[in-house]
């Protein structure tokens, strides 16, 4: 028999009961932020808005579980994948997921309605052109047509009402336009569910605002794509969704000359005309897949199509450096728009600063799937080991830095900001591998004169490994260095390349 409870302990429980519950209500949630790498191909920076850090690690532990509950379904680089077994088969109906038979119905209507500017074939184009870059050459004519007779051809037919999916030809197909935003979003609901108030996703450069999370996003100018350069631009959203697409991060090259990753599958040529293209939308496959679709239409299309369809903007980038943005855009801006030929502003900064140093890194993978992104400083020293300029800093909190201990004892923290960490959309990036620019200044904004000078980049683990390297460079104006400097247990490796200007 359950004991019964007497009225005044029953009177207490009830009113610990409710001061737990008015105490969880009134509290003010607190923002996480975590790092991944290698999820989705890509990088994952996590915001998530929760009343505890228990509620936080529910909510990030729902966040990751179905990411990896969906791309079990739908990777195209997965062979165990359910899309890696259905693509095998043929001419015979299979039933599968929800997931799957969403993502191919939303790929026919977006085939349609963009004019087969979108097209999950694509992939066979893009195997001709990664087929040819191995042979130093480009395409023949009759390689990009076979390729597009290939792509004009319907893929798959749907049986919604069976839940079936019947794959009909041979053409290489990836699911790679909106796959991973599709995902993002499910996952930034999962989150939720899980007790999280606010959820931002960004997950290789689109990203997904969900909850009552407003953030400000910065958008990448695809002429200068270092972590820190300046941005094309930086908006503020509130549950939508970004997605950007671009060349400028991946592509091919032959002969020394760059080709988009991002295909016409109307024509079978790389898209060359749009730089970027950035989208808001409200559903995040919209925004992927729109994204996609406006770097291979003319920006008269694009707006033709925008039109149509509901809070959908954009801002396009063209090969010409000419920036153009759906009317809507500016209602979004939180600063002016800023010029994309970036190499005016360079030059500029050149002809005064007297360098331009670019810092490539990228992160070792402890056992090659996704991990935690190791707390990173990358910064300058003069010749007498005085800290002069931070140019990157990834620690989610203050309490960390003590991990980076070369950095917290050299450098100035008392001005560090760590609550408004400004997320960036951008082409998508590989997993682990990072760009960082200095242009000579010191954290004062001034320009350091020519000298010696010293580059450090310190990784560090809670509990784990620490990593400190360091590269003296001389900056006299006019000789070009470069550098490569070995891998370690955290950093796979780096490079520093000089690149000196005269006036």
């Amino acid at each position: 028999m359950t004991p019964r409870i007497k009225p005044i302990h029953q009177l207490a429980a009830i009113l610990t009961i409710l001061a737990a519950t008015a105490a969880a209500q009134n509290s003010t949630p607190t923002l996480y932020t975590r790092h991944y790498e290698n999820v989705l191909g890509t990088s994952l920076e996590m915001k998530l808005c929760a009343p505890s850090a228990a509620t936080e690690q529910r909510a990030e532990a729902a966040v990751l579980a179905e990411i990896d509950r969906e791309n079990a379904i739908l990777s195209a680089w997965q062979p165990t994948s359910e899309f890696s077994r259905w693509i095998k088969t043929r001419n015979t109906p299979v039933k599968v997921s929800p997931e799957l038979l969403d993502v191919l119905a939303l790929f026919d209507g977006w085939r349609q309605e963009t004019g087969g500017a979108l097209d999950a074939s694509a992939e066979t184009a893009v195997r001709v052109w990664k087929t040819a870059e191995a042979d130093h050459r480009q395409p023949t004519a009759d390689e990009l047509a076979a390729a597009v007779t290939s792509m004009q051809q319907p893929h798959w037919k749907l049986d919604r009402a069976a839940g079936t999916a019947t794959h009909l030809d041979d053409a290489p197909i990836a699911l790679n336009s909106f796959a991973k935003s599709y995902i993002t979003d499910h996952a930034a609901s999962a989150g939720l569910a899980a007790g999280a108030t606010g959820v931002s996703l960004n997950m290789g450069g689109d990203i997904v605002l969900r909850g009552s999370m407003t953030q400000k996003i910065a958008v990448a100018n695809p002429r200068a794509d270092a972590e820190n350069d300046p941005p094309l631009d930086t908006i503020q959203i509130a549950n939508r969704t970004v997605a950007t697409s671009g060349a400028y991060r991946r592509g091919v090259d032959i002969n020394g000359r760059h080709f988009s990753h991002i295909i016409d599958p109307r024509t079978g040529a790389t898209a060359e005309g749009i730089l970027s293209s950035t989208v808001i939308a409200p559903d995040a496959s919209e925004a992927g897949a729109l994204a996609t679709a406006f770097s291979v239409m003319t920006p008269a299309q694009s707006r033709a199509l925008a039109s149509r369809l509901r809070n959908v903007d954009y801002l396009l980038v063209t090969a010409s450096g000419e920036t153009i943005a759906s009317p809507g855009w500016a209602k979004l801006e939180t600063a002016h728009l800023q010029p994309a030929s970036f190499s005016i502003q360079k030059k500029a900064a050149a002809a005064a600063q007297h360098l331009d140093l670019l810092i490539s890194l990228e992160l070792a993978s402890p056992e090659g799937g996704r991990f935690h992104r190791p707390y990173v400083a990358v910064w300058v020293e003069d010749k007498d080991h005085n800290s002069l300029k931070t140019i990157a800093l990834w620690a989610s909190k203050p309490r960390y830095l003590e991990d980076l201990r070369s950095y917290y004892h050299d450098a100035k923290l008392s001005s560090m900001d760590f609550t408004t960490v400004v997320s960036t959309t951008s082409a998508t990036r590989s997993p682990g591998k990072y760009t960082l620019r200095w242009n000579g200044l010191n954290d004062a904004g001034k320009p350091v004169p020519p000298g010696h000078y010293t580059v450090l980049i310190e990784a560090a683990r809670e509990h784990g490994t620490y990593q400190l390297m360091r590269q003296d460079i001389d900056f006299d104006g006019h000789t070009v260095q470069k550098f490569t400097l070995p891998g370690n247990t955290e950093i796979a490796g780096a490079t520093l390349d000089y690149s000196a200007h005269e006036q």
